[in-house]
């Protein structure tokens, strides 16, 4: 039976954690439950960053009752002093008997530091309950730790013919209206939303996040991949009243690009240019943003940068939203990248959902298991 319960108690810890995921980062959004004799007592989840994490929150919550209680947590407690003191003081300190933990955190600060202390003050610690749907929910922030690389969503919105664009270039609007406010959530849900050149150039886009509830308390930085300085300093995406505006470039860009971009309000990268000549260095790029605390970059540009990180092994999720309608031959397809010479050779993605968004499918795809980070 125990094992039932904590199966029970730790899908409500996670669903506590989904709650964070818009306000805690660059932090894990984890959710916390406290049960004493199969009564939860106590939840929370990770406040924004300076604030109280879930344990401490659920902890809180619980009082007294939480000696000799279980603690549910979807990631292992901290064992650090950071903006806040270590949870696994907190958990001592309340006196609890037992901590059930998802997954281990790989941060290098804690790195099962936390198990090890909570077991040596003699409290009983479990660890795996539930690991898939906690490393699921928490994937953006465990690449980051890992890899130290923001973890790339690609959104594509496509025809049912795989195509995102008519003959002329034209793609507003392929999708409905309740596909594009679930895009809108998933930019939400992400701390940067990225396109390329061209990208920027066709479509003029805002790229901010609107009539998302519950409303994002800070717009996703805006990230315009600019090789060659082709995208003026104007327009909704250096409207820097509307969301920050951060330019990704290289050393061949000329000196009035540069000090234009910078005059407009924008931030400039500059990082080396990709090996084959083609845009930046993908790799430099993530790796700059998840220096910048961003823990997931959603990419909304063409078939261009699709397909370049899909060939580079930089796509971590794709997001497609599949229109009931065919743009043809001659339409744009929705991936720019290298094919394989056979069937055989074709790499396999993993559907991991499928919903009905209107009159449009949204299909999340994951990697081929081998080339997961």
């Amino acid at each position: 039976m125990e094992v039932v319960a904590d199966t029970e108690f730790m899908r409500r810890a996670l669903a506590r954690g989904d709650t964070a995921s818009r306000r805690s980062a660059p932090n894990p959004w984890v959710g916390a439950v406290v049960v004493r004799d199969g009564e939860i007592v106590g939840e929370g989840a990770t406040q924004p960053p300076g604030g109280a994490h879930a344990e401490v929150e659920a902890l809180r919550a619980a009082g007294a009752r939480a000696r000799g209680a279980t603690v549910y947590s979807t990631l292992e407690p901290c064992s650090h002093q950071g903006r806040t003191g270590p949870c696994v003081g907190a958990l001592t300190e309340a006196g609890v008997a037992r901590v059930v933990i998802a997954l281990e955190d790989p941060d290098p600060q804690v790195a099962g530091s936390g198990v090890a202390q909570l077991r040596e003050h003699g409290v009983t610690v479990d660890v795996g309950v539930e690991a898939e749907a906690a490393a699921r929910a928490l994937a953006p922030y465990l690449l980051h730790r890992r890899a130290g690389r923001a973890f790339t969503v690609v959104k594509a919105a496509m025809s049912l013919d795989g195509r995102i664009a008519a003959r002329d270039g034209s793609s507003r609007w392929i999708t409905g209206d309740a596909a594009r406010a679930d895009a809108h959530a998933l930019r939400a849900d992400s701390q940067a939303v990225v396109v390329g050149a061209g990208t920027a150039l066709a479509d003029q886009p805002r790229l901010t996040v609107r009539d998302v509830t519950p409303p994002v308390e800070h717009q996703p930085l805006r990230v315009v991949l600019d090789a060659t300085g082709r995208v003026p300093a104007d327009g909704p995406l250096f409207d820097t009243d509307l969301a920050p505006t951060l330019v990704v470039t290289t050393n061949t860009v000329s000196d009035a690009a540069h000090q234009s971009w910078l005059a407009a309000g924008a931030k400039v990268l500059t990082v080396p240019a990709a090996t084959n000549g083609l845009g930046v260095d993908l790799t430099a790029t993530l790796e700059a943003l998840g220096g910048l605390g961003v823990l997931q970059a959603l990419v909304e540009g063409g078939a261009t940068l699709a397909g370049a990180l899909v060939d580079a092994g930089l796509a971590d999720r794709l997001v497609t939203y599949v229109a009931p309608t065919l743009l043809g031959r001659d339409g744009r397809p929705a991936f720019d990248l290298t094919g394989p010479a056979t069937i055989a050779e074709a790499r396999r993605w993993q559907l991991i959902d499928v919903a009905r968004v209107g009159d449009d499918v949204r299909l999340d795809y994951e990697p081929p298991a081998p080339d997961r980070a």
